[in-house]
């Protein structure tokens, strides 16, 4: 009997049915979506990077309520409380199968994921990257190439993923710029074990953004989604918006203002202290490689992500995106998301084997290239 394409390293893995991972977006990954996307038969991660340690314990909790299915948790090392959010993590590690994160964890975090029976399968953006992650112990690596949504890096996903599959030894995950089905089968075709997915999944039926943020979205082109540097230093693809248009006219004096608003604002958010908020921004200064004005809004740029995802605003919040945003018309479900993207992905692996079983359609495209 011949082996389902499908049934990668990865879905052994994590547990899930299809070769698809439903990313860690702060503010959208909530447990609804994380829950509906595992019933679904992708996988999961909760996006905790932007939640306090007992906000963290709580949506742990509700995704458990809704979903047997095996989930992941999503958090970086240098926000507020992320010690606590590491223990509460290994405590639900018989449903916790992954942690996933970019400024991550060193090696002894990684060794007590791995020793607590939770996979690593951190982000990065750069061949040199993967390999450091490789060599701290890592199970997986996430690659997203520069068509990626949120800090996105210069290099397309079709020139980066077969860089990082010829340097590492691991399974190597491919996200930036999937969407549906046909990339789905081009990232196994590539020899990546599977896809990951932000906007394709934010753009779901469970997904927590209000519908004005949604047809927002929706409305957005790919001429309209842009690649800034104004919030925090380091690349990001936006949809474009007022406030955006605003941040991209702002000079040096201007984003130092919003530098120091952005970290009070999360001091206030957060509830974190003073002393909470100074060891994040070292935190990023010292290992993330960052400046203290792009580590404050580094810290805080989820306050203005949240006017927009969170309280319907788009005029008043900026929209983290991924270029194939600028090509995605419709909203379904998880469920149906999902199982449309599989069965376009089986035609098309199907169709390497045997043209004929490709649609009529087909041939008119071809006609008209």
């Amino acid at each position: 009997m011949a082996r389902d394409p499908l049934h990668t390293i990865m879905v052994d893995r994590l547990g899930c049915r299809y070769p698809i991972i439903q990313t860690a977006m702060g503010w959208v990954a909530e447990p609804p979506l994380v829950a509906a996307s595992c019933e679904a038969g992708a996988f999961g991660f909760l996006g905790a990077a932007v939640m306090t340690p007992e906000e963290t314990r709580t949506k742990i909790a509700v995704v458990r309520r809704l979903t047997t299915k095996p989930f992941g948790v999503n958090f970086h090392m240098f926000q507020p409380g992320a010690a606590e959010i590491v223990d509460i993590i290994i405590a639900n590690r018989d449903q916790i199968r992954a942690v996933s994160f970019g400024r991550g964890p060193d090696a002894k975090m990684i060794a007590r994921f791995r020793n607590a029976g939770i996979l690593c399968v951190p982000t990065v953006g750069a061949v040199k990257h993967a390999q450091k992650m490789a060599e701290l112990g890592v199970d997986m690596v996430n690659v997203q190439g520069g068509e990626g949504g949120g800090h996105t890096g210069s290099v397309p996903t079709t020139v980066l993923l077969p860089q990082v599959l010829d340097a590492v030894k691991i399974p190597v995950i491919a996200s930036g710029g999937f969407a549906d089905g046909r990339g789905l089968a081009a990232a196994l075709a590539y020899g990546a074990v599977g896809i990951a997915m932000g906007t394709r999944f934010l753009l779901t039926a469970e997904s927590p953004v209000p519908m004005a943020s949604k047809e927002r979205y929706l409305k957005a082109t790919t001429e309209s989604i842009l690649l800034t540097t104004k919030l925090d230093g380091l690349p990001q693809r936006m949809v474009r918006t007022p406030l955006m248009d605003r941040i991209e006219r702002s000079g040096r004096i201007g984003m130092w203002l919003r530098a120091v608003e952005s970290g009070l604002a999360m001091k206030r958010q957060t509830g974190a202290g003073w002393a909470d908020l100074i060891r994040s921004v070292r935190g990023m200064t010292g290992h993330g490689g960052l400046t203290l004005q792009q580590a404050l809004m580094a810290a805080s740029a989820p306050m203005l992500i949240q006017k927009a995802v969170v309280e319907g605003k788009p005029d008043e919040g900026v929209m983290a995106t991924g270029i194939v945003g600028g090509r995605i018309t419709e909203i379904p479900t998880c469920r149906d998301l999902v199982e449309g993207i599989v069965a376009e992905a089986r035609q098309r692996l199907a169709a390497l084997a045997d043209p004929d079983t490709l649609p009529a359609t087909r041939t008119l495209h071809a006609d008209h290239a």
